[in-house]
């Protein structure tokens, strides 16, 4: 899903969403679609306020939408990362030993940005700061896996059976490889990639659709917790966005650290040339989108090789998503703190194992988190109709954590650059 010509170039509208532009419409619906999705969040949320205060107890029917759009996207989300992924191998070109150590530095950005996540998100504990309890929604389950299971469990037993299991995201990435490693011999042919092509846009236009009743499903969770609860269980919503926030900024110092001892270019040059590129993942939510400003920004206000800002910031974006990882097991375990569970030792390694698993498929897939996420929580057993009440601060944070994944790019492309700079680039 890279922007460049040789890694397949994506078409995007004007809301900066992957795909094919769509032809104009008309009307009410049309007009209402054209508002950007985080204004028509913050409106769902007013008017899910004030119908809450209005029913009271009354409002706990609305619960139900939420609950049916997060099992859509429950539905979608494993056919939509297995194709993701046999879409990033066939369209990725990826050779040599740079390519051995981008995989190596991405790997290592990713398992330490969940770190950072999962130290916050016990030492803060968000989830304890209020009580929530939506429907019938099941307790975490304190079944203790050893290595040796988890590895057993997520081994696919047929070659469909993962799709239709959301607790096995691992088996279905297992697939994905297998697939895409076996069609990159064949992507010579133009009709392997034109099936892939087809199969990848036809679902993310299913998911378009589902996500343009995002703003329903938070109407309806925010009406009925208000309606029921009060406005007691937001506080603990606020806290959770602090939490997020140092996280990410503890992640962003682990990139200016790395940069620092790593690369020729130094931490505040570097910000200074990426600013354009980070205010548009910030602006637009994609770090898709932004491929082509980052890749100007690395070589020229940065001056970092072709090469390296190539590979880190549009074929290694493909795979990086260190932003998203950290949201996802912070989410994890802020639920289950509102739940008053505790997640076991071996339950937040397979948080780890599936946030990292997960991301590899993330990049290009419009709110990606949101899709992810409905693996996360199910592998470790949490109830997904959670996820309804992060919807209410998504909108924000997704933001937040694209620019850190922009950022992550960004750290890539320097370190892979190495620490002397070139005769031509001092040039």
């Amino acid at each position: 899903m890279s922007s460049s010509q040789d890694a397949g170039t994506q078409e995007f509208d004007a809301r900066g969403n992957v795909g094919r532009p769509e032809p104009p419409a008309s009307g009410l619906l049309a007009r209402w679609n054209a508002i950007p999705l985080y204004l028509r969040i913050l409106a769902a949320m007013l008017l899910g306020i004030a119908v809450g205060a209005a029913l009271g107890e009354h409002a706990d029917v609305l619960e139900i939408p939420s609950r049916v759009i997060l099992q859509l996207l429950g539905a979608l989300a494993p056919p939509l990362i297995l194709v993701a992924v046999v879409h990033v191998l066939l369209t990725t070109d990826i050779k040599g030993r740079m390519a051995a150590k981008m995989a190596f530095l991405l790997v290592l950005n990713t398992l330490v940005a969940i770190f950072i996540g999962l130290t916050v998100a016990n030492v803060i504990k968000p989830g304890t700061w209020s009580e929530l309890t939506l429907g019938d929604a099941q307790t975490v389950e304190k079944k203790t896996l050893t290595p040796d299971d988890i590895v057993l469990k997520n081994i696919p037993r047929s070659l469909l059976g993962p799709l239709g299991d959301q607790q096995n995201i691992i088996g279905v990435i297992i697939i994905a490889l297998a697939l895409g490693l076996a069609l990159r011999r064949q992507r010579d042919k133009p009709m392997v990639r034109e099936l892939v092509e087809i199969a990848y846009n036809a679902l993310i236009t299913v998911l378009h659709w589902v996500i343009a009743l995002v703003p329903l499903g938070v109407f309806a969770i925010v009406a009925s917790v208000v309606g029921v609860q009060g406005f007691g269980p937001f506080k603990a919503m606020g806290v959770f966005v602090l939490a997020v926030l140092v996280a990410l900024l503890l992640q962003t110092t682990w990139y200016m650290v790395r940069i620092r001892f790593g690369s020729w270019a130094r931490p505040l040059h570097v910000l200074k040339g990426m600013r354009d590129a980070l205010l548009m993942a910030f602006s637009t939510s994609s770090s898709t989108v932004s491929m082509p400003v980052t890749y100007a920004c690395l070589t020229e206000k940065v001056g970092l090789r072709e090469e390296s800002a190539s590979m880190g910031a549009l074929v290694g974006a493909n795979f990086n998503n260190d932003g998203t990882a950290l949201y996802e097991a912070m989410s994890a375990l802020f639920v289950a703190q509102l739940l008053g569970q505790n997640l076991t030792l071996s339950q937040q390694l397979l948080v780890v194992v599936t946030s990292v698993v997960a991301s590899v498929g993330a990049a290009g897939i419009p709110e990606a988190g949101l899709v992810t996420m409905t693996l996360v929580f199910t592998a470790v057993g949490l109830p997904t109709e959670y996820i309804a009440l992060l919807l209410t601060v998504d909108w924000f944070l997704d933001r937040c954590r694209t620019t850190i994944n922009v950022l992550g790019d960004v750290n890539v492309s320097c370190l892979l650059d190495g620490k002397r700079k070139s005769i031509i680039q001092q040039a």
